[in-house]
């Protein structure tokens, strides 16, 4: 059941994916994210379409991950990279875009980052990815001591640089302004997935507030004492981590409990440990 609720999110991931790259990327000439990227320079100074030579590229960098990775090259990332290379080259055929979506760029360039940013944050969080230069990155790794993060940025920002000489400066700074928002907009949405609420709770009586998180959130805690500085009284602390909509739960069902108690609640999205991130 599990894995095909993962390969279920791959599908709905790529396709997101798709819809960006298809619809407001290539009709744009936008030139920043990967192969990509590539493609619709490629599609300007050649007779392959942006979709095709998405297509011809990213399975030569399969077998290229096949070759030279091997068994550490993931299943699902062999699906997504195909999955996506297929999807784009039947919307060729299926519904041709020879003109922009809208005649709006800058609102066409916000979709051209964020459908793609959307569909890669779930890929990565779920230990897949789309393929193309992830591949490269992943050869890298493995045989040289290269920064990947540095010849990945100068694969990208070559290719906008091309953007500038093909297709003029205002579509060229269009892709400067992508190259340097997709980054930080597939960071956001991760961080936004995996966001979870901290919970530092003092209190003076510490077992309803344990058994509602064991028993109805299926959460555990950890119950430490502590003594208040003005009053010397005796405290318990009550630490947890828990998803947003648990976390609402629980703060109501303390505010009827113990209306005084102390919470101090956090946002972090990287929680480490059973029930959340693998170490």
């Amino acid at each position: 059941m599990k894995l095909m609720w993962e390969y279920g999110l791959i599908t709905a991931s790529i396709w997101i994916m798709v819809v960006g790259v298809y619809f407001f990327k290539f009709p744009n000439h936008f030139a920043f994210g990967g192969v990509t990227g590539f493609s619709t320079v490629v599609s300007a100074v050649t007779s392959w379409s942006a979709g095709d030579f998405t297509f011809a590229a990213n399975m030569v960098l399969l077998l290229v991950g096949f070759l030279f990775v091997g068994r550490q090259f993931g299943v699902k990332t062999v699906y997504a990279s195909i999955l996506m290379s297929v999807s784009l080259s039947v919307l060729e055929k299926l519904y041709p875009m020879d003109t922009p979506f809208t005649s709006e760029p800058v609102l066409e360039l916000v979709f051209a980052i964020l459908l793609p940013a959307v569909g890669s944050a779930v890929l990565f969080n779920i230990g897949a990815s789309s393929g193309g230069t992830d591949i490269i990155a992943m050869v890298l790794k493995k045989y040289t001591s290269f920064n990947i993060g540095t010849a990945l940025l100068l694969a990208d920002v070559f290719a906008v640089a091309c953007s500038f000489f093909i297709f003029g400066p205002t579509t060229g700074l269009f892709s400067s302004l992508g190259l340097m928002a997709k980054s930080l907009m597939v960071d956001g949405v991760i961080e936004n997935i995996n966001l979870c609420k901290c919970f530092n709770i003092v209190c003076d009586d510490p077992a309803p507030i344990c058994d509602y998180i064991i028993n109805r959130l299926d959460r555990s805690a950890t119950i430490y004492e502590a003594q208040g500085a003005f009053t010397h009284h005796k405290k318990s602390v009550v630490m947890t981590t828990m998803k947003r909509g648990q976390a609402v739960r629980l703060r109501n069902y303390i505010r009827s409990v113990e209306p005084t108690a102390f919470m101090m609640v956090t946002n972090s999205s990287e929680i480490i440990g059973k029930g959340f991130l693998s170490n």
